[in-house]
């Protein structure tokens, strides 16, 4: 498992470190048992606090991710076999990533928004060189056109 913190992002850097751990963690990534890197060897390894390390994984910990073993150190405690967040947890982490690459990116929030719209719509099969084929097109509420 790779960490990054982005420190030009608005996103706290704690926040950036407990939602990789924990999409690890949904993913099957880190499995149960698996120990986590020391408070400060994460915090050295990503030029943060130490603080900041500690403040994730309390978060993951009073989510029931994480728990802290004494000389063990912080292991994941996730069921064995890898779980889903949960759709709005999906959605949200996925939106504040590309939040983050947009901003670094320059682009504006109008065109980003158009960006996923377009992204959203399946693409359109051509009808082919065929001329039945406009007959049993539909139009956008599937209705067969009549004629």
């Amino acid at each position: 498992m790779i960490l990054e913190v982005d420190h030009g992002s608005p996103v706290p850097p704690f926040e950036q470190i407990r939602s990789q751990v924990a999409e690890a963690i949904a993913t099957g990534a880190l499995l149960d048992g698996s120990t986590l890197p020391s408070i400060r060897q994460l915090a050295a390894d990503l030029d943060v606090a130490p603080g900041t390390v500690a403040r994730a994984y309390r978060e993951l910990d009073a989510a029931g991710l994480v728990t802290t073993e004494g000389r063990r150190g912080t292991v994941v405690r996730a069921p064995a076999a890898p779980i889903r967040p949960s759709s709005d947890e999906g959605l949200a982490a996925a939106a504040r990533r590309f939040a983050d690459e947009v901003r670094a990116l320059g682009a504006q929030p109008s065109d980003a928004l158009d960006a996923v719209r377009a992204a959203l719509v399946p693409p359109r099969r051509p009808l082919g060189s065929d001329p039945r084929a406009l007959a049993r097109a539909s139009d956008p509420t599937g209705r067969p056109h009549e004629g």
